[in-house]
């Protein structure tokens, strides 16, 4: 770990990766990798070493854009906050993946109708900071949006921006949202390599397995493929959940690197908007909590669906299979995921060892 001064030095100077950040490719798939990476790293590599990177937390804070995601919502009209009986209470975050971070971030860039979200994930963090979850919902999903009908679940930040999908994903799942977070993708790449790249287990061809390292290119072809793919859509979504397991795992064995770890942070919170309540000081509360959490503490899942189909008017759409999927949001909102997955491995689509 460098000296404070030392840090400092790291953290004032011109960021490495920076222009990278700021002027990588886009691409249209899986802008929400990078927004889960802030509560999949920023929340989860924490420890007693992470306490001076955010010594610096000023500089961090100011990289981030802040959405004023709750304004427009009635509270009256919101799910209950669960009960705490312990010092701290469960912490449940929606990310998104959208085609413009800073009209979300600016209301008066705001335009009805031109943004959707590519990739929708609702990460809940356990009160006792031992456990978390990530579950991908499918931005298909056929669901109720308030004040519009059903549409697909992507339509509703489209329509109303992040009030109306927090308010969506609110009355679908019963969950209540503690913050929120968006990002666009122009940062994949950078964000990869600022880390000098991570490893996904993949089928080796033969029956077994093997760790591939993948530079922030190489990551980016594996998570954007579908079509060959047996699974199509939903095998994309574990091939991104595979990426964001690799970086979890990946910037919690770099916390003695400051060098990289300050490229790491830097690319992140340049590349986000969150919420006000969402501050570095909060976030610096919640990594310290989750400090002795490891990367197989984090369960990776998709949302349970019982197979596509298609709209009234035509449009192909992801069926929930509710059977399953409200029962599975009713143990996020009771804090009670690990023991849900584990009556029920065979009906949750949990990510794999080895990802296709």
């Amino acid at each position: 770990m460098a000296a404070p001064d030392r840090m400092n030095d790291l953290l004032a100077a011109p960021n490495p990766v920076d222009g990278d950040v700021r002027h990588a490719r886009r691409t249209p798939r899986g802008r929400g990798f990078v927004a889960g990476i802030v509560v999949g790293a920023l929340l989860l590599v924490g420890g007693g070493g992470a306490a001076a990177y955010f010594g610096y937390r000023m500089s961090l804070d100011n990289n981030m854009e802040r959405v004023d995601a709750f304004a427009d919502i009635d509270p009256t009209t919101r799910p209950s906050a669960p009960a705490v009986e312990g010092p701290t209470a469960p912490v449940n975050i929606l990310v998104l993946g959208s085609d413009s971070r800073i009209s979300a971030g600016d209301p008066t860039a705001w335009e009805a109708g031109a943004q959707r979200t590519d990739a929708i994930m609702l990460v809940h963090l356990a009160a006792d900071r031992k456990s978390a979850a990530a579950i991908s919902i499918p931005r298909d999903s056929w669901v109720p949006i308030p004040g519009y009908g059903e549409a697909k679940i992507n339509a509703a930040f489209s329509y109303g921006g992040p009030a109306l999908m927090i308010q969506t994903v609110e009355n679908l799942t019963g969950v209540r949202i503690d913050h929120f977070a968006v990002t666009d993708f122009e940062s994949f790449e950078a964000l990869t390599d600022s880390l000098d790249g991570v490893e996904i287990t993949v089928p080796d061809g033969n029956g077994g397995s093997v760790r591939q390292e993948m530079n922030g290119e190489e990551a980016l072809t594996f998570a954007r493929e579908r079509y060959a793919l047996a699974n199509g859509d939903f095998g994309r979504v574990q091939r991104q959940q595979a990426w964001m397991r690799a970086i979890v795992a990946k910037a919690k064995n770099s916390m003695t690197e400051p060098l990289k770890m300050g490229r790491f942070l830097e690319a992140i919170t340049s590349s986000v908007a969150v919420d006000e309540g969402l501050t570095i000081d909060r976030i610096q509360d919640l990594v310290m909590g989750a400090g002795d959490m490891a990367t197989n503490d984090i369960t990776f899942m998709t949302a349970p669906y019982s197979g596509t189909g298609r709209s009234a008017d035509g449009q192909s759409i992801v069926v929930l299979d509710r059977a399953t999927f409200d029962p599975l949001m009713k143990a996020v909102a009771k804090d009670e995921v690990p023991d849900f997955v584990a009556a029920n491995s065979d009906a949750v689509d949990v990510l794999p060892a080895v990802v296709q």
